[in-house]
């Protein structure tokens, strides 16, 4: 009779754990596609039947963008030829490639999502007074490079400036859907550089479907955030939504706000930074880009 009981608390006899490693390679590998790129690489280390799944091409070509090699065909690159799709994503998440005659743009994917990212060059973004050689030079310089090791023929330098505009413009259509991106400001300041912290520029973005335009003041010249010392820094009386971060690649980065693409074909982004009220002297900028990525957390 106790044995019966027994039996009853720990349910029937027949009763045991699913081995889902006994399922074939084709069904792992459409779980692991339904996961995450971070998530396929963990799951590497459960088996060697995991990791025949989770490198599979059928699993990283559903990372990759669905436009990935039109992508691609704009680029002038010739190192391309992966033997897999998942060597393929990292290349493009590690080293971004120049597209559009190369030298509009800076095409990358974002490492954990597998979303689509863009670094506008300055010479792309339409800059009061840019054309002035009296108020901005054109220079190269050999650190202006992207994380990724493409370089923009030229950055913007500015040498004396009182109405201060940047702005640009991209279509959402070649960004990933249903996704919330933010817009980033790439830049240096010389050791010279003065005028903007009284009164500090006011970054805007938005798109032209929404017609609501996102504002903030930012600082460019804040204390700057080493890479996961975020929450160690303290910020001046006056708060900023956003101040600089250092980014691996030796520049600058602050943002200028975010939006959500949710995926039209004709919604153009438009986004800015300027100071043209007070008009006080500025000087010691110099520009790469803008970047467009998606937001984490």
């Amino acid at each position: 009779m106790e044995k019966e009981r027994e039996g009853e608390r720990n349910g029937p006899p027949c009763a045991c754990a699913v081995d889902i490693s006994v399922l074939p390679e084709g069904c792992l590998s459409d779980i692991v596609a339904l996961t995450t790129p971070k998530d396929a690489c963990r799951a590497c280390a459960v088996s060697s039947i995991f990791r025949a799944a989770a490198e599979s091409n059928a699993v990283w070509e559903r990372f990759l963008p669905s436009d990935y090699q039109a992508i691609i065909a704009q680029s002038s690159s010739d190192s391309l030829n992966f033997s897999s799709k998942k060597q393929l994503y990292l290349s493009l998440s590690d080293n971004p490639r120049l597209i559009d005659d190369n030298k509009k743009q800076s095409f990358f994917l974002d490492k954990l999502s597998g979303k689509k990212c863009y670094l506008i060059p300055a010479r792309e973004l339409t800059i009061a007074w840019g054309d002035n050689p009296h108020y901005w030079r054109w220079v190269s310089l050999p650190e202006s490079r992207s994380l990724h090791n493409s370089m923009f023929p030229e950055v913007a330098e500015l040498h004396s400036v009182c109405w201060f505009d940047i702005n640009g413009k991209m279509s959402v259509s070649i960004l990933s859907p249903k996704t919330n991106y933010a817009a980033y400001l790439v830049y240096k300041l010389t050791e010279e550089a003065y005028g903007f912290n009284d009164p500090h520029p006011t970054a805007s973005i938005g798109t032209t479907g929404a017609g609501e335009v996102y504002e903030q003041t930012v600082s460019l010249d804040l204390p700057i955030v080493e890479p996961g010392q975020e929450d160690q820094v303290v910020l001046p009386q006056q708060q900023h939504t956003s101040h600089p971060k250092q980014r691996n690649d030796g520049w600058l980065e602050i943002e200028l706000g975010q939006f959500f693409n949710e995926g039209g074909e004709v919604d153009e982004l438009q986004f800015g930074l300027k100071e043209v009220k007070v008009l006080w002297g500025k000087s010691g900028l110099i520009v790469e880009g803008i970047e467009i990525r998606p937001t984490r957390g």
